[in-house]
């Protein structure tokens, strides 16, 4: 399970629109306890791809990411991208990139603006399996 506040879900889903209509992304800093896993910090990423179809994320701004995550104590826990016309569930292509079975990849569907969608999966090979995501009020 995967836990994000409401404020962190509201960075990711302002990142999306403000990409909107490529692809936005990002990664997920925090710690893990048990079988929970608490996001600390939501890190905007640029797609480097300017695309609505797939996404890179800035070497740059990952490198970053990783940095500021190390000196807080944190670990990555997972990473976001926007699905700006097509439903959360991950494409071929993002089962394809999945690197890690240990991450959470969070999709945000944005087919309805109006009604953005998240969900969460953790991904082996093309072994795809929906994450609890766990929304709070408390700030991470």
């Amino acid at each position: 399970m995967i836990v994000i506040s409401q404020r962190q879900f509201n960075e990711v889903l302002n990142h999306t629109l403000q990409g909107f209509p490529n692809e936005a992304c990002g990664l997920l800093g925090g710690k893990i306890e048990g079988d929970l896993k608490h996001i600390e910090k939501v890190y905007l990423l640029t797609n480097t791809d300017h695309s609505p179809e797939h996404f890179s994320m800035d070497p740059k701004e990952q490198f970053a990411a990783i940095k500021d995550m190390r000196t807080n104590g944190w670990v990555m826990l997972g990473n976001f991208h926007s699905h700006p016309g097509s439903p959360s569930r991950p494409s071929e292509e993002d089962k394809r990139l999945a690197f890690d079975p240990e991450m959470s990849y969070l999709i945000l569907s944005l087919l309805d603006r109006n009604n953005p969608v998240l969900k969460s999966f953790k991904i082996l090979k093309n072994t795809v399996e929906e994450e609890e995501i766990i929304c709070s009020e408390e700030a991470g």
